[in-house]
């Protein structure tokens, strides 16, 4: 017994330990983030995205560097793209864009794995767009992305977010509370759809950090040769990110743990590409698009993940680029003391507190979806004698409709 809580005492203490070590990097992370978010005009890109070509795929990267690292989100954006009358390849560029080459993400994985994984990521997230692009016609016909179009457009279309815009130069805005307001909305409402997935990836970090090599060593093939190593690590390592239902920047302390038990640098990086096809993201494509379309785009992105993972060993192995030295788990989850860390993560809880801050003095909370929203910018309904403040006019609708089925429900009695 007395294993047993030594076991699931050390996982939370790892747990907190890395989270001790990434926390200013994900406040600086979702702060760029949100700071691009509000001040970037998205509406000429999102228009750009109709049609084939490199354009519309170079307009859906650029739209899905600058969104929220947050696959959920970027699934949903993506399908209203495509609703919109974007083409899937570009619907997809957005979704690998939005999920590898964020700020947030790229900060992260610098932390916990080094600055040769952060350019991987990058330069690999170029390469899963432009490998999927070419292979999108093998396997989605053009019938078959009519007919997914026409699913999505019957599918629920859930609340587009009210988009005020603003004109302002970046001077205006960087002394202007309104436009920090939006800023400071942007972040929280990234850290609520995200703080789960985070908090989840650091708790099987914590765990899996208990178990011994053994386990990596039964995990992966560590005793063969190159060529047969390289392929199985590249397979295994989407296919452990399928089954731990964690995604964006979630997956990346347990990406370092995996690294330190003798995981492939190949590896790594196709296990860090897979959190668009873990299970309840696959049953959100099943949802949106029939699954047809679902079960073919999962098999795109997993040989497209595969693929993007085996060219970036290759350049990397013949520029001498790929670190050899496996980080020791005491590495991974090294203890707190006094050194750069603990004034930068000082540095990222007042930032944290003071846009957060903001959204509790200016914002006010969708009575639908619960998102914060800026009072100022918000869609507001007088109901009722109350002012009450809306994301979109989805929720507005939504709650207008409620109050009148719950008016007839109390005349009808």
């Amino acid at each position: 017994m007395s294993g047993v809580l030594h076991v699931i005492g050390g996982g939370f203490k790892d747990a907190l330990l890395m989270a001790w070590q990434v926390w200013w990097a994900l406040v600086l992370g979702f702060a760029i983030s949100a700071i691009v978010q509000a001040w970037v005009p998205r509406g000429r890109i999102e228009r750009a995205l109709g049609g084939a070509g490199p354009r519309p795929l170079a307009y859906a990267t650029g739209l899905g560097a600058v969104s929220s690292s947050c696959s959920y989100a970027a699934i949903a954006i993506a399908k209203s793209l495509f609703q919109k009358g974007s083409s899937a390849a570009a619907a997809l560029a957005f979704q690998f864009a939005s999920t590898n080459l964020v700020v947030e993400l790229g900060v992260v994985i610098w932390v916990l794995l080094g600055w040769q994984f952060t350019l991987a990521e990058f330069l690999g997230g170029l390469i899963l767009i432009i490998v999927m692009s070419g292979l999108l016609r093998l396997f989605v016909s053009k019938r078959l992305e009519e007919q997914a179009r026409a699913h999505a457009r019957a599918a629920d279309t859930g609340h587009q977010h009210h988009s005020t815009g603003t004109s302002a130069s970046l001077r205006e805005r960087l002394t202007s509370l309104a436009a920090w307001s939006d800023v400071a909305h942007n972040f929280r409402n990234d850290w609520l759809m995200l703080y789960k997935e985070i908090a989840l990836g650091l708790l099987l970090a914590g765990f899996i950090g208990q178990l011994g090599n053994g386990f990596f060593s039964a995990l992966f093939i560590t005793h063969a040769p190159a060529g047969v190593k390289l392929a199985e690590n590249v397979l295994v390592g989407p296919l452990i990110a399928v089954l731990s239902f964690v995604c964006s920047v979630g997956n990346i302390p347990l990406a370092a743990v995996l690294w330190s038990g003798g995981i492939g640098f190949a590896g790594v990086i196709a296990f860090i590409f897979a959190d668009l096809i873990v299970v309840p993201i696959v049953l959100i494509y099943r949802k949106y698009y029939g699954w047809q379309f679902a079960l073919r785009v999962v098999a795109l992105m997993f040989v497209t993940m595969v693929l993007a993972a085996l060219a970036v060993e290759g350049l990397f192995s013949a520029l001498g680029l790929i670190p050899h030295a496996h980080p020791t788990r005491a590495d991974i989850f090294s203890q707190v003391k006094v050194d750069y860390k603990l004034y930068t993560n000082a540095l990222g809880t007042l930032i944290f507190v003071g846009l957060f801050a903001l959204t509790v003095s200016r914002g006010a909370s969708d009575p639908v979806c619960g998102m914060r929203v800026d009072k100022a910018k918000a869609i507001r309904r007088e109901i009722a004698g109350r002012k009450l403040y809306f994301c979109s006019e989805h929720c507005a609708h939504a709650f207008q409709s409620d109050q009148h089925g719950q008016n007839a429900a109390s005349h009808h009695h």
